[in-house]
């Protein structure tokens, strides 16, 4: 970065304040993946579909997504993990386990694939911790605020990108997220959203990036050419100092994109890039297209942008903006269908739809933002919760009542067969914040859903798993209570195995169902 943006971030940063003391970041609004599904490029080489079709957890830990992941059968065994509350230093552990390969300090989807992380309820922010995609394929994101991951200083994480994605990584939809720093390099920030080392077919979609150096790069350096096909649409860039994004080598499709004041440069074709730049929203802001800091030049081909209040630097050296009558020097083929807004009212499109914890609204081309459709929710939708909660029990028969139960790390004072007892007001606790408590039958018995109840006074749970204790198959994961569904399983022991918690959990009822 050319120069620091901390000055400039003062005032916006001040005036922000109130909104992070209020906590006014996280709406109640409940968001699941949004309606239609993946666009643009990440639609390409066989699509991104991320864990559809696989199991659904929560998790409001670090720690308790890294389990997640290394709980599944195998490292491609689709998940969707739904996220909600604050991801950071303090719960962020390394988990090991044969279907993961994560780290302390950073969010790691590593040598895996067929992941979904969304945020639900009322929002989920990773801060000052990075989500770190190496060796992975068809992972989605989306819902998420990611916020002030530092490359130096303390604490740092992911090498100070929020998203970075490295090394032979295919098919990533990264959407309605909020991509934040406090400044840049010199304070200790790198980029929001960083591509190398062979990383193709991404979409970035409906985000917000703002108030850092670096908004993000496609290729690490001059020789790094092996990375693109990425699609940028109705995202906000705002108070970026340059790489809007820079592009090293490769194609890149940008439309319908507000960008609001780049201070130093912004879409940066260069090393032979080819960027297709349709229908954006460029204001207040400097050189906004160009080749910059080479002599290594990259291409575009543009249509229906508008310029508002941009300056333009002259021609020097390794300075060259498109400017300040940007036309076409190159034509890029698009291989997917996608439908334009018009420039004009990209502003107030982007305004509505851009960003965690906006509805995951989208638009169809007709300047009106559209709500997701309840009745198609796309491939990677995880659904609600499954957590109806103590007073909503599944239907059916509990198959715990009269059953037996045993555990190990019994807290004194506490019984295993109080979790059988269908009474709230008895229950079982571990001697610590983990343990395990078991239901079990004379017989093999089908059992297809758990439901968890918690005593008055209880902590939180903030990772278990359900396991075929005949097997020592993982049948579950997840967090808090409530209640859990699984592929029915014939055994005559299931085992709920609490593996993080906030305090002490106490179970009232470990309930069994047929169905």
């Amino acid at each position: 970065m050319r120069r620091a943006v901390a000055v400039r971030l003062s005032a916006l940063l001040a005036a922000g304040a109130l909104t992070a003391a209020t906590g006014v970041a996280l709406s109640s609004t409940t968001a699941s993946a949004a309606t239609g599904g993946v666009t643009g490029y990440a639609t390409q080489n066989g699509g991104t579909t991320g864990g559809a079709g696989g199991q659904t957890v929560r998790a409001t830990t670090g720690t308790a997504i890294h389990q997640a992941l290394c709980s599944r059968a195998s490292s491609s065994t689709p998940i969707t993990i739904q996220v909600e509350g604050t991801i950071n230093h303090g719960n962020t552990t390394k988990v090991s386990g044969s279907s993961c390969n994560t780290a302390a300090g950073v969010i790691e989807l590593k040598q895996i694939s067929n992941v979904t992380i969304v945020g639900v309820g009322n929002g989920a922010v990773f801060d000052q911790l990075g989500i770190h995609i190496r060796e992975a394929s068809n992972i989605v994101i989306q819902n998420v605020t990611v916020k002030n991951v530092k490359k130096s200083g303390s604490p740092t994480s992911n090498g100070g990108d929020a998203i970075g994605m490295e090394s032979d990584v295919r098919n990533v939809w990264v959407d309605h997220v909020t991509l934040e720093a406090s400044g840049g390099e010199s304070e200790g920030y790198d980029g929001l959203f960083d591509m190398k080392d062979n990383t193709q077919y991404v979409t970035l979609s409906y985000s917000v990036l703002r108030n850092s150096g670096r908004g993000g790069l496609i290729g690490s350096s001059e020789s790094d050419r092996s990375n693109g096909y990425v699609t940028f649409h109705h995202n906000l860039y705002e108070n970026i100092d340059s790489r809007a994004p820079l592009l090293r080598g490769g194609i890149a499709h940008m439309y319908n994109n507000h960008y609001k004041r780049l201070n130093e440069s912004g879409i940066n074709s260069r090393a032979g890039a080819r960027a297709k730049v349709d229908n954006n929203y460029f204001e207040d802001s400097k050189d906004v297209l160009g080749t910059f800091y080479t002599s290594e030049a990259g291409y575009w081909q543009v249509g229906g942008n508008v310029f508002d209040n941009v300056t333009w630097s002259s021609r020097s050296g390794d300075h060259n903006p498109a400017g300040p009558n940007p036309t076409s020097n190159t034509s890029v083929s698009i291989p997917y269908g996608f439908t334009l807004d018009g420039a004009n009212c990209v502003p107030n499109v982007v305004a509505q739809t851009a960003g965690a914890n906006k509805g995951l609204k989208v638009s169809d081309g007709s300047c009106t933002p559209q709500n997701p459709d309840p009745t198609d929710p796309g491939p990677t939708d995880p659904g609600e919760p499954t957590d109806p909660g103590p007073t909503d029990p599944p239907a059916g028969t509990n198959l715990s009542l009269g059953a037996g139960a045993d555990g190990s790390s019994k807290a004194s004072g506490t019984s295993y067969g109080n979790v059988v007892d269908g009474n709230t007001s008895t229950y079982w606790s571990p001697s610590g914040s983990t343990g395990s408590v078991s239901v079990k039958w004379g017989s093999a018995t089908t059992v297809s859903k758990v439901n968890i109840r918690l005593a008055s006074g209880s902590g939180t749970i903030g990772a278990y798993r359900l396991l075929n204790h005949d097997t020592g198959a993982v049948l579950a994961t997840g967090s808090g209570a409530g209640t859990v569904a699984f592929s029915p399983a014939s055994l005559k022991k299931i085992t709920l195995e609490i593996t993080n918690a906030s305090g002490t959990p106490r179970i009232a009822e470990f309930e069994t169902y047929a169905s």
